[in-house]
């Protein structure tokens, strides 16, 4: 099945390299940065753990083992990718229990690098972002058009895409979607993940439009604009000035819906382009609304922050950067390469 991933525009002319990611999980370093620091006393005890071709979820269940708590009282802020090598933060709530020795959790692939106490469960969502450390193999293509689009990405950022692991294999997800909208019956879990590839699927269409039309990181009449480093967003307003000036900083960017009950907020060019979208999903539209979703926003555009590069030898490239909360590192680095599986 061809993954509908693929299809989506590109906005700096298309990738102009090939090349292998994820050779190794090796290939693949993720660090997650929570933005705070454990408060040194409390029932909780953060840990920041390593772990290499591991599942969060399995790793989260394991850690309750190992301390004889209940999987409920192990928290995390985030999903990180199995095929990779990542550092990210666990909380477990103790409760009076004595603290295990970290450094005898009896699983190679996974390593307690350090502990602190804290007062509150680590909660979903609870980072700032992550960074990451890419490495392409077997590279080929137009090493000085490679350049231009690293340089382009740097200045301009690239279009915020929800990516392909929203979605599932080949896309599925957004069929299930439209099947439990139907009536199949999901358990609490699988719906919550077919809601959201639901809203993914509108949202990267409209993105895609905004792409098409080069509007992804400039704004339309009618725009909706989203504050950088929050769900808060304001509009639509007159542009002027200051707003040119803020999404020239990157403290705002134009965004697009997750969409919910009731219409967009978005007027004019914004607001039907939305529209047109919607009204071309209409069970999807329909089924988000009859959820009781409500309408939120998405930026359009991603801005990754310390982006580097360096060529470890001709067909080896390194890529370093940090992205926000929520963000996909796979969708920078499609604008530069197509990956071979």
């Amino acid at each position: 099945m061809d993954n509908p991933h693929d299809q989506l525009p590109f906005a700096h002319g298309g990738p102009p390299l090939h090349a292998v990611l994820r050779a190794t999980p090796d290939d693949f370093r993720v660090d997650e940065q929570l933005g705070y620091v454990a408060d040194g006393e409390g029932e909780h005890v953060l840990l920041t753990v390593r772990k290499r071709g591991a599942n969060t979820d399995w790793v989260a269940g394991q850690l309750a083992r190992f301390a004889g708590v209940s999987p409920v009282a192990v928290g995390y802020a985030g999903l990180k990718d199995r095929h990779a090598v990542t550092t990210q933060t666990f909380s477990v709530q103790l409760a009076g229990k004595p603290e295990p020795d970290w450094a005898a959790f009896p699983h190679d692939e996974v390593q307690v690098l350090a502990s602190a106490r804290h007062r509150r469960k680590l909660k979903r969502g609870a980072l700032v972002g992550n960074r990451f450390v890419l490495v392409l193999r077997e590279v080929s293509g137009d090493r000085e058009a490679a350049e231009t689009v690293l340089a382009a990405i740097a200045a301009r950022g690239v279009p915020n895409y929800f990516g392909e692991q929203r979605f599932g294999h080949g896309g599925a997800n957004v069929e299930r979607a439209e099947a439990m909208f139907g009536g199949r019956r999901v358990d609490r879990k699988t719906r919550s993940m077919l809601l959201s590839a639901a809203r993914s699927q509108l949202f990267n269409a409209v993105l895609a439009e905004r792409v098409l039309d080069g509007s992804w990181d400039r704004g339309l009449p009618g725009e909706i604009w989203s504050l950088a480093g929050s769900r808060s967003w304001f509009g639509p307003e007159p542009f002027d000035d200051v707003l040119a000036d803020r999404l020239v900083r990157g403290d705002i960017h134009p965004s697009g819906p997750l969409w919910g009950i009731g219409d967009t907020p978005a007027t004019d060019a914004a607001g039907r382009c939305e529209r047109r979208v919607a009204e071309g999903e209409p069970e999807l539209v329909a089924g988000l609304q009859a959820a009781d979703m409500e309408q939120e926003r998405r930026p359009l555009r991603l801005l990754s922050r310390e982006l580097t590069w360096h060529w470890i030898d001709a067909a080896t490239l390194e890529v370093s950067f940090e992205l926000p909360a929520g963000s996909y590192a796979t969708v920078v680095m499609r604008e530069l390469a197509r990956s071979e599986k």
